[in-house]
């Protein structure tokens, strides 16, 4: 057999990039904790052997009870001449493969949101094969597979982290899958700079568009899709119904499945937790910060003369201009490839303890991605018009904000207690509407008008956090980034961090919020509309009204005692009314800087403010006192 008892145990997977910052940084590191558990490989089990195109695989019974496979590749290694290539599907196994250990994680600096060897925060971890997957399944065994017409539906999920950090391990899918009858698919794909890097020297001749695309990450996830309709019959799943679905960077990614002309058949349903429904141009992921269509701070340009200035084969900018514009595209690509992945990340700025870093991504390459931006794509109908949901959470921001806002009390860069509760609240709550606009209210409209009612929508509004100290999460966090996360996979239970989310005395309401959007999710996915969900007992979920139809937008999930499932009476928002509405906010006057930084942050993310209409805002008092960098 091939063995996977080689591998490191890993971490026990309940958590999630930004939760792990919160809690095990912020709370547990800050308090005394200890880590997580460590995982250690599954016992095979010889009632999970299955057949499949590469070979035969074995798995183990985990404590759901559910059969899983972890550490499956689903293509080559990306490694020498294929970075910065599209993957190739992977070399059949050489013996029964014991899929019973996660594979590594893709490289990523490690932090809070990133790494799972114990490497020190800010260092380099992980490696370029990565391109593994893992299954989950109700159990089955070998000779009672469920055949043609009884397959279960398939739902592949896409980890968040920024695209720069995270891996699959973070998400233990098998209740899900034993609670609600389908397969899950947990997928790794390549990060960062090593995922998304688009340069011309990479568009040598002969070179196909979909390898000079940039969009390698973006290929990963459908690689795996494309693994996913080659082989899930193998584990009694049906490749004619796959969801895909993600949140944070995972739901950008799932926005890119939509938008991909490569994924075109590969999956049926979408599911779109905390996204941006936004994509790039070539030129600002190329060109250098003062050409006439200027790239971004970490443009390949300016990150190759970052490189040849950290070399010493260029003393500044101006003579790395020099030493770039004699190199051919042969010696660039060259250059690159001759670097480790820490060489490559070494440019990087690493934002401090998530180990998540700024890159372009999801490149309108034309190709891969299509030329126009997302929302615009999806008003041609220049996308896959499969039923769709997506959702943000009520308040998004505050997760972030709570590191950085000065409303709130730090001690050793932690928070311990809110100095404004009004004023921290303000400066979250127009960002997250902002969010919801890009990521819900914007692409539902657009889809709506394009594929009718087969387009649903969600705000996740639970708050029921406890008091720690003097810091009362409800108010501190609330229903913030990630939230939903443990409710949408059934585990409502972070280790060692429990008891700083979930309150022992709301348990049982707490199951039953998880326990319906579970019946929900997988409802969708065995019919393409979540409905009253998988038993028939909930609130009907009714899609996204047409644009004439100002109510029953989306539906709300909370507990029974702030409300219950219900659907919202609230209608579209769109970025004039969130802009609007921090203008008359009176918890922000007083604090013009504050007002000026919520609007500050809408140029940027797909926001939509320009830079002439920030300096405009506020009667150009922003541009004046507080200018764009």
């Amino acid at each position: 057999m091939i063995r996977s008892s080689d591998r490191k145990p890993r971490p026990s997977p309940h958590s999630h990039p930004a939760i792990s910052l919160l809690l095990m940084l912020s709370i547990c590191c800050g308090f005394g904790c200890s880590g997580l558990p460590e995982e250690t490989a599954g016992v095979a089990d010889a009632s999970t052997l299955r057949t499949i195109a590469q070979g035969k695989v074995i798995g183990f019974t985990t404590e759901q009870p559910a059969h899983a496979w972890r550490g499956i590749p689903f293509a080559m290694p990306p490694v020498g001449p294929l970075r910065w290539r599209a993957p190739l599907a992977p070399k059949a196994f050489a013996a029964t493969f014991e899929a019973l250990a996660y594979g590594a994680s893709c490289i990523q600096f490690a932090g809070a949101g990133g790494g799972r060897d114990g490497a020190k925060s800010g260092t380099v971890t992980g490696s370029e094969d990565c391109l593994f997957l893992n299954v989950y399944a109700p159990q089955f065994a070998p000779e009672s597979l469920p055949d043609v017409g009884d397959r279960l539906p398939v739902m592949l999920w896409i980890h968040g982290g920024g695209n720069t950090v995270g891996d699959a391990t973070s998400y233990d899918a098998s209740r899900l899958a034993v609670q609600e009858q389908v397969i899950v698919v947990t997928v790794q794909y390549r990060l960062g700079a090593l995922g998304w890097f688009s340069h011309s020297a990479l568009r040598t001749p002969g070179t196909s568009a979909i390898d000079a695309s940039g969009n390698y990450g973006t290929l990963d996830v459908i690689r795996s899709l494309e693994w996913v309709k080659e082989n899930i019959a193998g584990f009694g799943g049906d490749p004619s119904r796959v969801t895909v679905f993600g949140e944070s960077a995972g739901a950008r990614d799932t926005f890119a499945m939509l938008l991909s002309p490569e994924a075109k058949g590969l999956f049926h349903r979408a599911i779109v937790e905390s996204g941006r429904a936004t994509t790039t141009s070539v030129a600002t992921g190329e060109n250098f910060v003062d050409a006439s269509m200027p790239g971004e701070a970490f443009s390949s340009s300016e990150v190759l003369l970052k490189h040849l200035i950290a070399d010493g084969r260029a003393g500044d900018r101006k003579q790395a201009k020099a030493e770039l514009a004699a190199m051919d595209a042969v010696a660039i690509l060259s250059y690159l490839r001759d670097k480790t992945p820490g060489e490559i990340l070494s440019v990087y700025d690493s934002e401090g303890l998530s180990g998540m870093y700024r890159i372009p991504q999801m490149f309108r390459d034309g190709a891969v991605l299509p030329t126009e931006p997302a929302i615009a794509a999806f008003k041609l109908g220049k996308y896959n018009q499969v039923p769709t949901i997506m959702g943000t959470n009520r308040d998004e921001n505050r997760l972030f904000m709570m590191f950085t806002s000065p409303f709130v009390a730090h001690f050793m860069g932690l928070p311990v207690w809110l100095k404004d509760v009004d004023r921290f609240q303000a400066s979250a709550d127009h960002p997250s509407k902002m969010w919801k606009v890009v990521g819900v209210d914007a692409p539902a409209a657009a889809m709506r008008a394009v594929q009718g009612g087969s387009v649903f929508a969600y705000r996740f509004d639970w708050d029921e956090e406890p008091k720690f100290l003097t810091l009362d999460l409800s108010l501190a966090l609330g229903a913030a980034h990630a939230m939903e996360i443990p409710f949408v996979f059934g585990w409502l239970t972070l280790g060692p961090g429990t008891r700083f989310v979930f309150d022992d005395d709301k348990e049982e309401s707490n199951r039953r919020l998880s326990d319906s959007m579970m019946s929900y999710w997988a409802e969708f996915a065995y019919s393409g509309d979540p409905g009253r969900g998988r038993k028939g007992d909930e609130v009907l979920w009714q899609s996204w009204s047409a644009a004439s139809q100002a109510n029953d937008k989306f539906i709300i999930f909370d507990v029974e005692a702030d409300g219950g499932v219900r659907m919202s009476d609230d209608g579209e928002l769109t970025r004039e009314m969130v802009i609007a509405g921090v203008a008359v906010d009176k918890r922000l006057d007083k604090h013009p800087a504050v007002r000026c930084e919520i609007y500050r942050s809408f140029t940027s993310r797909g926001g939509g403010m320009s830079a002439a209409d920030y300096a405009a805002i506020e009667d150009g008092a922003c541009g004046a006192d507080f200018p764009l960098e």
